[in-house]
């Protein structure tokens, strides 16, 4: 079963990538881009068959590894 997990750093933690995408944009003459938030989309394909468990893990993998909890949230999408 494919999961899809977006990471994103949470509201008010700086994000110099971001930030440096935002620049960049603007050098290459794209106005009006105010802000910039980058992340990180992962996407699993577990052996799993049930969609409620399969999202529980992911879950529970995002909380040991895949996504700093401290300053990132994340998102899990099952998509079959």
């Amino acid at each position: 079963m494919k999961v899809r997990v977006d990471v994103m750093l949470k509201a008010g933690v700086l994000d110099p990538q971001g930030e440096a995408v935002r620049h960049a944009l603007g050098s290459l003459g794209f106005e009006g881009v105010e802000a910039v938030r980058q992340g990180k989309v992962i996407e699993l394909d577990l052996a799993e068959t049930d969609p409620a468990k399969a999202e529980a893990t992911a879950k529970e993998m995002c909380e040991k590894l895949l996504a700093n909890t401290v300053i990132e949230s994340y998102a899990v999408k099952v998509l079959g």
